[in-house]
């Protein structure tokens, strides 16, 4: 079947469901195979669920007219979500990075959500099933659509892009995180610049952070629209930024004081402020949506438990984001402070240097007890009295008394395959 006669049965579904137990009636489900399941056998059960249209790739599962029968469901789940996306053709603004992602993607949609019906990613649904369901979740009251990206190896943001094709494009940060699938920090930056290469062959405009030098040299000969603290090409005035633990920014005669913890947010902050601006939203509107935006799923969150003052950020980690989470816990004028660090994942070769990187940046902070949970962590283990190492996290439950921190400030990081929100049922 010709995509754009599929697309004509899309448009009478409610929306694409490629889970036959999560089907709404009037659903399209698409049978997205597995390594380890087939998801044509799905189909029966998505249409009694109420699916209007199943998409599949196996004859052998045709039921009856609502079963389509395509070459390969995943492929065609990509192209109709291309068409789709040139069919409503509205300006699409995607964005990729080492870290900071989902943040700067929900800072944005909030911004523009004060003039526009704007549809973005939900949650990271950002790889090559993820961005053709959002392209797909864009309706026809879509005005704006904002992309998330996410690759952890060379040539996947190029292939997005392809997908998804962004008239605007944003790369928060090139920093150590997936280096085992990128080959180290140059194929990191190789690999997410696949979006500059994208938006300059096609004519397209970069929003570029004038503090990063190395952005402004991978996005030349295209056409920018430039942000950054104090500099004068920036598009807004941007004039102060600080951090005490929440970020306040000051851009024209506006200040800003925002539910984000930490200098590492305020680029964050001030692409919205920028993007804002650019589609012509006021000052007053901008400050309103970032002060209104608190952060949830265990990102920056700032909790209080028994006296103590506590930053989760437990939703992932690198070397680069848990290398500024912790120069700004330690610049922080607060009391008894406590750090809880899990393992990084994805590091390779480079694991046991970069774990032991860590742990030298926090050696001369001995007024700041250091928890380090995982067997990586572990490995680099050293003697130092304010440190405490421990392979497991059922060795960290045995090691934390009851009620022993009290008005504590405590910093929780690590990847999200350690959990380490669990922390918090233990203070």
């Amino acid at each position: 079947m010709l995509v754009e006669d599929l697309h004509k049965f899309f448009l009478e579904c409610n929306a694409i469901c490629i889970d036959n137990r999560k089907i709404v009636a009037g659903d399209m489900f698409f049978a997205i195979s597995g390594d380890r399941f087939n998801a044509n056998t799905f189909a029966q059960a998505a249409l009694d669920a109420g699916a209007k249209f199943a998409i599949i790739d196996d004859k052998n599962f045709y039921i009856d007219q609502r079963t389509i029968l395509v070459e390969n469901g995943l492929q065609t789940l990509q192209e109709l979500a291309t068409f789709h996306r040139n069919f409503l053709n509205i300006p699409i603004i995607a964005l990729t990075g080492s870290n900071g992602k989902t943040t700067t993607k929900e800072l944005i949609d909030v911004v523009l959500k004060q003039k526009f019906n704007t549809t973005a990613t939900v949650g990271n649904l950002n790889n090559h099933i993820g961005v053709p369901l959002t392209l797909l979740s864009f309706t026809k009251s879509t005005e704006i659509g904002i992309v998330e990206m996410g690759a952890n190896h060379q040539k996947e943001i190029e292939f997005l892009c392809e997908i998804a094709l962004p008239d605007y494009g944003y790369i928060t940060n090139f920093g150590k995180a997936h280096l085992e699938g990128f080959g180290g920090v140059e194929g990191v930056i190789k690999g997410k610049s696949e979006m500059y290469v994208h938006l300059r062959d096609n004519h397209k405009i970069a929003i570029v952070n004038l503090d990063d030098k190395l952005q402004i040299e991978k996005s030349a000969g295209i056409e920018q629209v430039l942000f950054g603290v104090n500099k004068e090409k920036s598009f807004v005035e941007i004039k102060n930024v600080e951090a005490n633990p929440f970020v306040k920014i000051a851009f024209n005669e506006t200040i800003v004081n925002s539910h984000l913890i930490g200098l590492y947010n305020a680029n964050n902050i001030n692409v919205a402020i920028t993007i804002g601006k650019y589609f012509g939203i006021n000052d007053e509107a901008i400050k309103t949506a970032v002060e209104s935006y608190i952060p949830e799923n265990n990102r920056s969150q700032m909790i209080s438990k028994n006296g103590n003052e506590i930053i989760l950020d437990a939703y992932n980690a690198n070397p680069s984001s848990m290398t500024v989470a912790i120069d700004n816990f330690l610049q922080l004028n607060k009391p008894n402070k406590t750090v809880f660090l899990g393992d990084m994942f994805e590091l390779g070769n480079d694991s046991f240097n970069e774990h032991l990187g860590i742990i030298k940046q926090l050696k001369e902070a001995i007024d700041v007890q250091c928890f380090f949970v995982g067997q990586d962590f572990y490995k680099c283990k050293s003697d130092e009295t304010h440190f405490i190492f421990l392979e497991t996290f059922d060795d960290l439950k045995q090691n934390i008394k009851p009620n022993q921190f009290k008005t504590a400030t405590i910093l929780i990081k690590g990847s999200r395959g350690m959990a380490l929100e669990r922390i918090l049922d233990l203070l």
